[in-house]
C-alpha cells in the first residue's frame, strides 16, 4: 500500500485508490489476458517490495526493453511507489543504437522482455555501462530481484521525483532524454481529463509502443486513473484493431494518422462494427482533410491533438466538433498550459493573427534533459519551453502548424532527427556529404530524402544496407539522391529549404511502391 507520506501528485497513488474503490474492475487486457485493478496492484506492491528489499529506491533509474504487456505496466507502477525513475527502451533500435542509450543512462537495473532478449544481449555487449539485468515478469523480476550494486533507501515517492525517462529526437543527432516528474504527469493527465475525459466505463485501446511518452500519458495513466480498461496491443495491425473495436467494446483510442490510414483502407473497413467508439484521438501530425471525411462518413470525428515529449506531451488540442471547419488546425491549448507565439529572430512575443514560433509554460513541462543541463538550456527561455515549431495562430485562437524550426520530421508518428542520419550515412568510406530532409508520403506523413556527395560511385543499396546497420528501420531514408555538391546559403549552411523542395517534387512524382515490413513504424529505402 502507498505510503501515507507521498506527494499529493505521485502517480503510483492512482493504481491503489482504484483497487480500493473497484477491485473487481479490469484494469489491463492484454490479448486476452484480464487483470483486475485488485490483481493488478498486489502485483506491483510485490514487486515494490521486492525492490526495496534488495536495494532500489528513489533517486535510481530502472531501464527496460519491453513490448506492451501487463508486466511492463507492474514495473512501471512499482516504479512510481518507490520514487524511482522507469525508463523504457525502444525495441526498434539497432544494438548499437541501444548500446548507446544504455551506456548514456546508466540504470541501476535492467528489466528484459524474452521477446527481445537477443537484442539486449548483443547492445549490452557493446555497452560500457553494465547494469544489472534480469528478465521482466513473474517468472522474472517479480519472482527475484538481483541485490543492487548500490543500496537506495525505501521512502514515499515525491512530486518532484522522476517518473518517466523518454528519449526522442529533437535537433541535434543524440537522442535526448527527456526527465518528466511525477507532478508533471499528474497535471499532464489532469489537462487531458478536463479537455476529453475517460470514464471508469471506457475501454481504451493502447497501440502506440510504450517506449513513446503518448503510450502512457495520452490516455492510459488517465484510464487507470479514472477506473478504465486499457486494452494493450503489442504490434499494430489493422485488421486485428478493427476485430478488437468489436470484440472488446473500444470506446475511445489514440494513433496517428498513419494508423488510422491502414484502418480505413484495410478491407474489414467497410464491415466492421465501430458502433462503441466515442472519441478517436490522432496526433504526431495533423490529420489530412481527406482522411477526416474518410473517418466522418462512419459518423466518427477526430480530436486533433499537438504536443512534444518535453511539453509531457499535451499542448493544443481541436475538438470533434470543431475539425471539419477548421481543417489541418490542431487547436487551443488544454486548460492549464500556456502557450505563446514569439518571433524566433527577436524573441519578442506577437499578439493577435500571427505567425511565429510557438512557445509553452506550464506545470506539466519537463524537468529537463537526461544529465544535459547544456541541452536544457538551450531548449528553455526562462518558465518557457521553445518548441522549434513555427505555427499560426488566427483570429479565434486556433492554431495551425506551419512548419519546424528544427529539422525533425515525422514518420509514421516517429520522429527522426536527420543529423542522426547524416551522421551514420557519413561513416561510408565513399560519402564526403550528405544532408537527410522530410519530404510528404501519402502514407506516413514524411519520409527521408537523403542527397548524397559521393567520392566515387557508390550505390544507394550500398548505402541502405550500410546505414541499415546503424540505424533503426524508421530512420532509414526512403530515396537516395546522388549530388555535385549541396547547395548552400550566403554563411555557408545547407540549403535545407532548397532541398526540402527538391525532395517533395522527387517525392511526388514517384512515390515507391515497395512496402514497409514491420508495420506503420517501419521504412523503406529506394533509390
Amino acid at each position: 500500500m502507498m505510503d501515507a507520506a507521498a506527494g499529493p501528485h505521485t502517480i503510483g497513488r492512482w493504481l491503489h485508490d482504484r483497487a480500493v474503490s473497484a477491485p473487481e474492475h479490469i484494469a489491463v487486457d492484454d490479448r486476452g489476458v484480464r487483470t483486475d485493478y485488485r490483481t493488478l496492484a498486489a502485483r506491483v506492491t510485490a514487486l515494490a517490495d521486492r525492490l526495496t528489499g534488495a536495494g532500489y529506491g528513489a533517486g535510481q533509474r530502472v531501464a527496460t526493453v519491453s513490448g506492451n504487456s501487463t508486466d511492463h505496466v507492474v514495473a512501471f507502477f512499482a516504479c512510481a511507489e518507490l520514487g524511482i525513475a522507469f525508463l523504457p527502451l525502444s525495441w526498434r533500435l539497432t544494438p548499437a543504437e541501444l548500446s548507446d542509450l544504455i551506456t548514456r543512462s546508466d540504470p541501476a537495473l535492467l528489466l528484459i522482455e524474452d521477446e527481445h532478449a537477443a537484442l539486449t544481449t548483443a547492445a549490452l555487449e557493446h555497452a560500457t555501462a553494465h547494469p544489472t539485468h534480469v528478465p521482466l515478469g513473474v517468472a522474472g523480476v517479480e519472482a527475484d530481484v538481483p541485490p543492487a550494486g548500490i543500496r537506495s533507501p525505501r521512502r514515499a515517492a515525491r512530486d518532484d521525483d522522476p517518473l518517466l525517462i523518454i528519449y526522442t529526437s529533437g535537433s541535434e543527432a543524440a537522442p535526448k532524454g527527456v526527465v518528466l516528474t511525477h507532478e508533471n504527469c499528474f497535471w499532464n493527465n489532469l489537462a487531458l481529463d478536463r479537455a476529453m475525459p475517460v470514464s471508469a466505463d471506457d475501454v481504451v485501446l493502447s497501440m502506440l509502443p510504450q517506449y513513446h511518452v503518448a503510450a502512457w500519458n495520452v490516455q492510459p495513466l488517465l484510464a487507470w486513473w479514472r477506473g478504465a480498461t486499457v486494452v494493450l496491443e503489442r504490434s499494430f495491425d489493422p485488421g486485428r484493431v478493427l476485430q478488437l473495436i468489436v470484440d472488446r467494446g473500444v470506446t475511445t483510442m489514440m494513433g496517428v494518422p498513419t494508423q488510422y490510414r491502414m484502418l480505413c483502407q484495410h478491407p474489414l473497413w467497410e464491415s466492421a462494427d465501430l458502433s462503441s467508439l466515442r472519441r478517436i484521438v490522432a496526433g504526431g501530425e495533423t490529420v489530412p482533410e481527406g482522411l477526416a471525411s474518410t473517418w466522418a462518413a462512419r459518423g466518427l470525428a477526430f480530436t486533433q491533438g499537438y504536443g512534444l515529449t518535453e511539453a509531457g506531451p499535451n499542448v493544443l488540442y481541436l475538438s470533434a466538433d470543431l475539425i471539419a471547419q477548421h481543417p489541418a488546425a490542431v487547436g487551443r491549448p488544454y486548460p492549464g498550459v500556456d502557450v505563446r507565439i514569439v518571433d524566433p529572430e527577436s524573441e519578442l512575443e506577437l499578439d493577435g493573427p500571427v505567425t511565429g514560433e510557438l512557445w509553452v509554460r506550464g506545470a506539466s513541462i519537463f524537468a529537463g534533459y537526461l544529465d544535459d543541463a547544456e541541452a536544457t538550456a538551450r531548449a528553455m527561455h526562462g518558465e518557457w519551453l521553445r518548441t522549434g515549431d513555427l505555427v499560426h495562430r488566427d483570429a479565434q485562437g486556433i492554431h495551425r502548424v506551419v512548419d519546424r524550426l528544427k529539422e525533425i520530421y515525422v514518420s509514421g508518428g516517429e520522429n527522426v532527427a536527420p543529423a542522426e542520419v547524416e551522421r551514420a550515412l557519413r561513416r561510408h568510406p565513399l560519402v564526403s556529404a550528405c544532408a537527410v530532409v522530410g519530404a510528404p508520403d501519402p502514407v506516413w506523413g514524411e519520409r527521408g530524402v537523403a542527397f548524397v556527395v559521393a567520392d566515387a560511385p557508390v550505390s544507394a543499396e550500398e548505402l541502405r544496407t550500410f546505414a541499415a546497420e546503424r540505424l533503426a528501420n524508421f530512420k532509414l531514408p526512403a530515396r537516395f539522391v546522388f549530388v555535385d555538391e549541396l547547395p548552400r546559403s550566403a554563411i555557408d549552411k545547407v540549403a535545407r529549404a532548397a532541398l526540402r523542395e527538391r525532395a517533395r517534387h522527387l517525392m511526388t512524382q514517384q512515390f515507391s511502391t515497395e512496402p514497409r515490413t514491420t508495420g506503420p513504424y517501419a521504412s523503406e529505402a529506394t533509390s
